[in-house]
């Protein structure tokens, strides 16, 4: 076998370095024909996620060109693709690296299926995740429902240390023929935001490097405090670059444990955040439902509300409560949303204005750029009150109340919002150019009244709410 080629399939691993499929490969001495694939499953992410997998892929590229390999570039149907790469190459196997929402699940069951059927090697490996979501169970078997116990058994258990870039790597005497990577317009959704969102993001492994190396400089000490207040630089910002594999989990968790064990106050509430995201994979893996219906299918009946104006209001950052629009606007502006933030305007959505959670699931799904889908999932039902270990629902965030608290000085919605200010900044009024046309929107008009009373929309909810236990 060591005089045939092998194919790996990346995904969202897109580094050198604590890369275990990439490690096997460079171990077995075979040329190695590394592969992105634009197939129908890419293809339906949203527009901010596609647009930052396309500059994640790039750097890919670029970095796999350093150890003596190319990215092949290829669009179709994934299994299609694969066979037409095999014949090419004349390669005997196909690696990749295993991912767990619903879609990519069914995809690369049958791609396995179909593979091994036809006598070819198929081999799939952990990588994504500190540990598979089927290896933490509870003391009867199952999985855990609950966040406090799978945290207990899962801190528990070894992680293996993360390997280290290979140097170089063998490559096929003949490249097979692939796309270029611009032909793929993989941001031609984002139109005129793409260049606004740009400039906040950390594109590639050594960015992302650099980025948590800033972190445990800085705000690790402090993270179990600052983490919650939007305004200030207290989170390390790495979900965006986890989304897409440009570092590995397990040097993050290696890295939070060296923190924690130099001192540092705050990282063991940030190895415990690492631990939600475990978490949320969990739960994706054992009730795949959790992306797109009810966890807890009581909740089936209560009185949603489907899309609205008042949502589309909420879409555009212009609800008249400054912390959900600030919240809103920064999406827009930097791809991503502070964690608080986003509790805020989720909650203020599925509550104030109650509607069904799922519209603001596929509105951050089109516009996040760190977005991922246990995470996305579990964000949105823990807040609505219908997922597990979720929030009650009568537990209803004060957007006024919750920017008191973690907002006194306005500096998070002054950051974002240029009709309070008389002289506001460049991010505030970049919303206006990132935001579509269409919405005709224009900072010099007034900020508008608040689209329900927030007491009014409490009560509501909680109304429902009781209704819907009687």
């Amino acid at each position: 076998m060591s005089d045939i080629p092998l194919i790996l399939w990346f995904r969202r691993d897109l580094r050198l370095s604590d890369q275990p499929m990439l490690a096997a490969a460079v171990a077995t001495g075979r040329a190695l024909v590394p592969v992105f694939i634009l197939d129908p499953e890419t293809e339906a992410i949203g527009a901010a996620a596609k647009w930052r997998l396309g500059l994640a892929v790039e750097a890919f590229a670029k970095a796999l060109e350093g150890i003596g390999l190319r990215l092949v570039l290829q669009r179709g149907a994934a299994l299609e693709v694969l066979r037409g790469l095999l014949a090419e190459t004349g390669a005997g196997g196909v690696w990749w690296s295993r991912l767990y929402d619903p879609a990519a699940v069914a995809r690369d069951t049958g791609v396995k299926a179909a593979l091994k059927a036809e006598g070819v090697e198929a081999r799939s490996f952990a990588g994504h995740l500190l540990h598979e979501p089927w290896e933490v169970e509870s003391g009867q078997g199952g999985y855990y429902r609950v966040f406090t116990p799978f945290w207990k058994a899962m801190r528990g258990l070894p992680v293996a240390a993360p390997e280290l870039a290979p140097e170089l790597a063998c490559g096929p005497e003949q490249w097979p023929a692939g796309d270029d990577l611009a032909g793929w317009q993989m941001g031609g959704a984002m139109n005129r935001g793409a260049g606004v969102v740009a400039r906040h993001q950390a594109v590639g492994e050594a960015a992302a490097r650099g980025r948590l190396r800033g972190f445990l400089d800085a705000a690790v000490a402090d993270y179990a405090t600052l983490r919650d207040f939007p305004g200030l630089a207290g989170t390390s910002r790495l979900s965006e670059n986890l989304t897409y594999g440009e570092i590995g989990i397990r040097e993050v968790w290696y890295s939070g444990l060296r923190a924690r064990d130099e001192g540092a106050a705050g990282a063991e509430a940030f190895l415990r955040e690492l631990g939600w995201r475990e978490f949320s994979y969990h739960l994706m893996h054992h009730t795949p439902g959790i992306t797109h219906a009810n966890w807890k299918p009581d909740w089936d009946s209560f009185p949603w509300r489907e899309d609205t104006a008042d949502a589309e209001r909420w879409r555009r950052g212009m609800t008249g409560e400054p912390f959900v629009d600030a919240a809103m606007r920064e999406m827009y502006v930097t791809g991503t949303m502070h964690n608080r933030a986003r509790m805020i305007a989720a909650s203020y959505l599925t509550k104030h204005l109650m509607t069904h959670w799922k519209v603001g699931l596929n509105w951050f799904a089109e516009c996040l750029t760190d977005w991922d889908p246990a995470a996305n999932a579990m964000g949105w039902q823990w807040v609505a009150g219908s997922g597990p270990d979720a929030a009650p629902y009568f537990r209803i965030f004060n957007p006024a109340g919750q920017a008191e608290r973690f907002d006194a000085d306005g500096r998070y919605r002054q950051r974002f919002l240029a009709e309070l200010s008389p002289d506001p900044g460049p991010e505030a009024l970049a919303f206006f150019a990132a935001a579509p046309r269409s919405w005709g929107l224009d900072p010099k008009r007034p900020y508008p009244a608040p689209v329900i009373e927030l007491d009014h929309g409490r009560a509501l909810a909680l109304a429902a709410y009781s209704a819907r236990k009687a």
